[in-house]
C-alpha cells in the first residue's frame, strides 16, 4: 500500500500490532455470561449498567478518552518507526509523508481494533507528522502566533505567554522520555547535546526561536524547557507607537539619536522588550553603513543591506572550541564597521563595547539587565570589575560618561504590558558621580479595574544636551517635545 516510503525488509508486524490479537481471547469469557444468562436476568442487568454511566463524571470520560489516545498514539508512532524509511523521507514532500503517516496508521488502528471518528484520526493524523518532522506536542504552540513563550516544567506541565500573561496549557508530553527524546532532537540539529555530564543547553530553533533546557538530575521534577519565539514579522517603531509602547515625540527623539550616531544602551528586566526595542532602533541606520552584530543566540533582525552577523559558540565536550562574543567583538574592531551591535552585554565583553564606542565606532547599541538607568551604570561598572581589570572608580566611571549618549529604559509592567518607561541622557561627569538627565518617562495614573494599568508618556521638560548636534545633523527638533503635560 504505501511501497515508496515503507522499509524494504520487513517480515515481522511492529510490536503494537503483535499485541493486538493477544487482547482478543481475554473478550471473550467477558461477553459468555451475558449471553448465556435468561432475559429476566439480562433486563435485571440493564438498570446496573445504565447507573454506573450515569455516575461517571464527563470529565472522568474526556480524560480516559485523552489518555486512550494518547496510548494509541505511541503505539502508532512504534509503528512508524518499524515501517517508515527514514532514509528515503528526507527528500520526500510534507503531502507525501502525510499520505504515507495516513496509510500506515490506518492499517494499524485495523489490526489494534480501534475505532476512530474523523476529528479524532485527523488529530492523530497531525500529531504523528509532528512527531516525525517536528517537536512533537511542542509543534502546535510554536505555530501559534499569539504565544510568545513556551515554558515546560516536566513531561505534564506546559505553560505558555500570551500578551505577557503565564497560563497552563493542556498539552502534555508522555513521560520524560518522550520529553527527552524532543530535547535531544533538537541539540542535535544545531551539533550539541545534552545528558548527565552537561545536564543544560542554549541552542537556536530553525525559525530562530531560542531554546534553553535543563535534564535531570540538575532538574528535579522533570526537564525545564524555556522557548522564547521567534517573531516572523519584525515590529517596527510604527507598530511599537500604536502599541502604546511610546509615543510619537520619543520616537521622533530616538530617530535623531540614532541618526546622529549617539551611542545607546536599551536596559531592562527579562522579557521587558529589550531585543524588539533594539530591532526598532536599527531601522532608523542608514542603508549604507557598515554594522556588525554580536550575539549568543542570533535573534535581531536587521533589515539593512551591509550586515554582518556573529554568535558566540560554547565549547565542546572536550571543553574546548569555546568563541566568546569578547572574542568577537576584537575580531569586529579589525571588521571596518561604521556600527557595532551588541545583542547583549553581561560579561567581560563590556570593555572592549565601552572602547569600540570610544574610539570611532559612534552609533554602536547594546542592551543590558538592568532596572533603571542609574541601575544600568552601576551594572557597567560592576560587570568591568567582574572582567578583573582593575581601575580606579573614577576612570571607570569616566571610561563609561564618555561613551554612553543616551540609555532607554524598557520594562514589563505588571499588566503584562510593555513600555519605555524612561529615556535618560548621559551629559558628563560631575566630580566622581556620572551626571544624568531624565528626558522623557512613563507616568503611572492608576489602575484599572480589569487590571490594565492606566498611564501616560511625558516630557520631563528638560531640553536635549544633544540638541545642537540633531541641529548639525538635519534634525530640528521642535522645542514643544520637550515640553510636559500639564497635570489634570
Amino acid at each position: 500500500m504505501f511501497s515508496r516510503y515503507k522499509k524494504p525488509t520487513e517480515k515481522a508486524r511492529p510490536a503494537a500490532n503483535r499485541a493486538a490479537p493477544a487482547a482478543a481471547p481475554e473478550a471473550a469469557p467477558a461477553t459468555a455470561p451475558v449471553a448465556a444468562a435468561p432475559k429476566i436476568q439480562r433486563a435485571a442487568m440493564a438498570p446496573k449498567r445504565t447507573q454506573v454511566a450515569a455516575q461517571a463524571a464527563p470529565e472522568d470520560k474526556e480524560k480516559k478518552r485523552k489518555n486512550k489516545l494518547a496510548e494509541v498514539k505511541v503505539e502508532l508512532h512504534k509503528a512508524l518507526l518499524d515501517n517508515l524509511n527514514l532514509a528515503a523521507l528526507e527528500t520526500a514532500s510534507d503531502n507525501d509523508l502525510k499520505s504515507e503517516i495516513v496509510a500506515i496508521s490506518a492499517e494499524a488502528l485495523e489490526e489494534l481494533g480501534v475505532v476512530l471518528n474523523k476529528e479524532e484520526r485527523a488529530t492523530l493524523h497531525q500529531d504523528l507528522f509532528d512527531e516525525v518532522t517536528g517537536l512533537g506536542p511542542l509543534e502546535p504552540l510554536l505555530k501559534d502566533d499569539d504565544v510568545n513563550d513556551i515554558l515546560v516544567n516536566g513531561p505534564k506541565q506546559i505553560f505558555v505567554e500570551r500578551a505577557g500573561k503565564l497560563s497552563l496549557s493542556d498539552i502534555t508530553f508522555k513521560d520524560e522520555k518522550h520529553l527527552l527524546r524532543i530535547i535531544d532532537k533538537i541539540v542535535s540539529a544545531v551539533g550539541r547535546r545534552v545528558d548527565e555530564s552537561t545536564p543544560y543547553v542554549d541552542a537556536r530553533l530553525q525559525d530562530g526561536s531560542r531554546f534553553n533546557a535543563m535534564v535531570p538530575p540538575i532538574a528535579v521534577d522533570g526537564s525545564l524547557v524555556s522557548i522564547r519565539k521567534f517573531k516572523k514579522e519584525k515590529l517596527g517603531v510604527d507598530d511599537l507607537v500604536k502599541f502604546g509602547a511610546f509615543t510619537e515625540e520619543m520616537a521622533a527623539y530616538l530617530q535623531a539619536a540614532v541618526s546622529c550616531r549617539l551611542n545607546i544602551i536599551v536596559s531592562g528586566g527579562t522579557g521587558s522588550g529589550k531585543t524588539t526595542t533594539l530591532n526598532a532602533l536599527s531601522s532608523f541606520i542608514d542603508n549604507d553603513e557598515r554594522i556588525l552584530t554580536i550575539e549568543d543566540t542570533a535573534e535581531l533582525q536587521l533589515q539593512q543591506t551591509h550586515v554582518g552577523r556573529m554568535e558566540s559558540r560554547p565549547a565542546n565536550v572536550e571543553g574546548k572550541g569555546a568563541v566568546s562574543q569578547r572574542d568577537c567583538l576584537k575580531n569586529a574592531l579589525r571588521m571596518r564597521p561604521d556600527r557595532i551591535i551588541v545583542g547583549e552585554t553581561r560579561g567581560e565583553e563590556v570593555i572592549d563595547m565601552l572602547q569600540a564606542m570610544n574610539t570611532g565606532h559612534d552609533g554602536s547599541m547594546t542592551t543590558i539587565h538592568a532596572n533603571s538607568a542609574r541601575d544600568g551604570v552601576s551594572r557597567l561598572e560592576n560587570m568591568i570589575a567582574m572582567a578583573g581589570i582593575e581601575m580606579p572608580l573614577k576612570a571607570v566611571r569616566s571610561q563609561i560618561a564618555s561613551a554612553v549618549n543616551v540609555i532607554v529604559q524598557a520594562s514589563r509592567l505588571q499588566d503584562g504590558s510593555r513600555r519605555m518607561v524612561s529615556i535618560t541622557e548621559i551629559t558628563g561627569m560631575e566630580g566622581e558621580v556620572i551626571s544624568m538627565q531624565e528626558i522623557f518617562r512613563y507616568e503611572r495614573l492608576g489602575l484599572a479595574a480589569d487590571g490594565k494599568i492606566i498611564g501616560r508618556f511625558n516630557a520631563t521638560g528638560v531640553r536635549s544636551a544633544y540638541s545642537d548636534r540633531f541641529k548639525s545633523w538635519g534634525y530640528n527638533l521642535p522645542a514643544s517635545i520637550f515640553e510636559p503635560i500639564a497635570a489634570q
